[in-house]
């Protein structure tokens, strides 16, 4: 049972938290003693005595504790072992403290300043002392532990979440590069002009995702720009078929949005709506600024949405678990058939104002 590990430092607290409680003790006893008529200079001198012999004794046993890991051990192997140490402390204590009553502070004529009843009195105070003590740390350590497993949870939580962010940018990048490339190949034999065009575009476009992709978001404003960028594209190759209008609130440009997110809409909305179509149609993209502070982007297009169930797609879906993991329930992406115009889809958008803060971790109190 008594090995001797080397135990942790103890910390600033654990002294100030000693040093206080057995002070409050020690001036305790000695308004007791004063009250009662016994303050004399002796029972000043005992009651000190006490007091440094309890300080000196519990930091044996937080060193005790500490170095033989009692903190990780079952509620009855602890309480089995702090049993027996308290018991031997708190006759050992009273060993002590009676050699120096006895030897310094009021010798007495028979060897002994008290009687062995006594004795056992007071070694039955000093192990509620004990027990108490015992019951005051290791309820501080269960809290700390409890805070410090908290901060573990979070810390694992954010790491979970940016790597689900890493893989969901690394399926959407190859996603949009995927359908530039497919529309640059439909143009090369076509018209070789054109689709030089269309690679200083999607070159333009792939700096602007290389650039972006390690931000969680950016301002909305530097997303139109690569709207603006794929729509130059598509109108290369959709000419006249494609018609697109965009009214944007200038007090939501500075908002931030996870990036290719608006992008991907606008792509959705040209390959699955206007595209197919041998007229066209049109796009026309409005992002207003409500009084909650809160971002509403609409995408209304010419088309049908009719999805399969389970299978709304690789963009769309990764869409919302990025939402998902940067704003929670606060933002939502939401797809649909206009009920009030025939072919007509419509994507809304909405989007918190305020940048996704990082959660602060509570501070885990040094270890005792």
């Amino acid at each position: 049972m008594f090995s001797y590990a080397l135990a942790p430092p103890p910390s600033r607290p654990y002294w100030r938290c000693q040093l206080l409680g057995w002070s409050l003790y020690f001036v305790g006893c000695s308004l007791i003693f004063a009250f009662t008529g016994s303050g004399t200079l002796d029972m000043v001198l005992i009651v000190l005595t006490i007091s440094g012999t309890m300080l000196l004794i519990t930091h044996w046993l937080r060193y005790h504790i500490r170095a033989n890991g009692w903190e990780q051990q079952g509620p009855l192997p602890l309480l089995g072992r702090l049993l027996v140490a308290n018991v031997v402390l708190s006759l050992l204590s009273q060993v002590f403290i009676w050699a120096v009553i006895a030897l310094l502070i009021r010798p007495a004529s028979d060897g002994s300043p008290h009687g062995w009843a006594q004795f056992f009195g007071y070694a039955a105070n000093v192990n509620i002392l004990l027990w108490l003590w015992a019951g005051f740390y290791f309820g501080w350590h269960y809290l700390t532990s409890f805070r410090r497993a908290e901060v573990d949870k979070w810390k694992l939580t954010a790491a979970v979440q940016e790597a689900e962010m890493r893989t969901l940018k690394a399926q959407i990048n190859p996603h949009f590069m995927f359908n530039g490339l497919n529309n640059i190949r439909a143009l090369v034999m076509e018209n070789p002009a054109r689709a030089r065009d269309m690679i200083t575009h999607l070159s333009d476009l792939l700096r602007y995702s290389i650039q972006l992709n390690t931000a969680e978001q950016v301002p909305l404003s530097r997303e139109l720009e690569i709207v603006e960028h794929y729509l130059q594209l598509e109108a290369l190759q959709l000419e006249e078929r494609l018609r697109y209008s965009l009214d944007v609130d200038p007090a939501a440009l500075s908002v931030l949005i996870p990036p290719m997110t608006l992008q991907l809409l606008v792509e959705n909305a040209i390959k699955h709506g206007l595209a197919p179509r041998p007229a066209g149609g049109v796009i026309r993209l409005c992002a207003q600024l409500n009084d909650s502070n809160t971002l509403h982007i609409t995408v209304r297009n010419t088309g049908r949405y009719e999805p399969r169930p389970g299978h709304e797609g690789v963009g769309v879906r990764n869409a919302r678990e990025r939402l998902a993991l940067l704003f929670g329930p606060a933002a939502h992406l939401h797809l649909a058939n206009d009920p009030h115009a025939p072919d007509l889809v419509v994507a809304h958008l909405q989007l918190p104002v305020t940048a996704v803060a990082t959660a602060l971790a509570p501070a885990v109190p040094a270890a005792w």
